[in-house]
């Protein structure tokens, strides 16, 4: 009898001493399966950057790209001069640069107020024969009115030129169409960058000369 109370004793003991090593590893265990839990469900990087969107109402289209980051010819810098001014520090408008000053636009397009150039960029000067532009740069007259079929008396947005239809500084008419980034003007010339604010313009970048109707 004496020995059945020892047996029982020794075995509630044994129990007692390895009961609290039981709950020490289930709570290893269950600390472990806790920060898994939170290592899976933090947000990823990814997913913290996507919130940044680019500017709907800014400078678009892949000739932008050469535009300078930095200076008097970036975006910024040309938006303090006014249009003539801004565009003889963009390296790509050279030539229409060269075209304005021998027609003697200078003052009239750095004085007019709230206008749309449509300017077209080096490329597509280079596309009309050397001889017939040089008989253009010849002539101030056909010059000036070449340069001013380029200009519409009110700044447009690019919504307006969705569909639209404008009367020219020379008189004459312009049509535009498209969506999103990609607009033509008259049907052949292309907006390359657009939407570029000047002190007192908005430019319209494009691929191809526009010649009066």
């Amino acid at each position: 009898m004496n020995t059945l109370r020892f047996r029982r004793s020794a075995v509630a003991v044994a129990a007692a001493a390895t009961l609290p090593f039981a709950l020490a590893a289930c709570s290893d265990s269950g600390s472990d399966a806790m920060s898994g839990d939170v290592t899976t469900q933090a947000a990823p990087p990814a997913a913290q950057e996507s919130s940044a969107a680019p500017a709907s109402d800014g400078p678009f289209g892949p000739a932008c790209a050469g535009v300078p980051k930095e200076g008097a010819g970036s975006f910024e810098g040309m938006a303090k001069d006014p249009v003539a001014t801004a565009a003889s520090n963009n390296p790509d408008l050279s030539t229409l640069v060269t075209a304005v000053k021998q027609a003697g636009l200078v003052d009239t397009l750095n004085n007019a107020e709230n206008i749309t150039v449509f300017a077209p960029t080096n490329e597509a000067f280079a596309k009309i024969p050397k001889a017939d532009l040089d008989k253009a740069l010849a002539d101030k007259e056909q010059l000036t009115k070449i340069l001013t079929y380029h200009v519409v008396g009110e700044k447009l947005t690019p919504k307006q030129l969705e569909n639209g239809s404008f009367e020219t500084l020379q008189k004459g008419t312009l049509t535009t169409k498209g969506s999103g980034e990609e607009y033509t003007v008259n049907d052949s010339s292309k907006v390359v960058c657009g939407n570029v604010p000047t002190a007192n313009a908005t430019v319209y970048i494009v691929d191809t000369v526009l010649m009066p109707k």
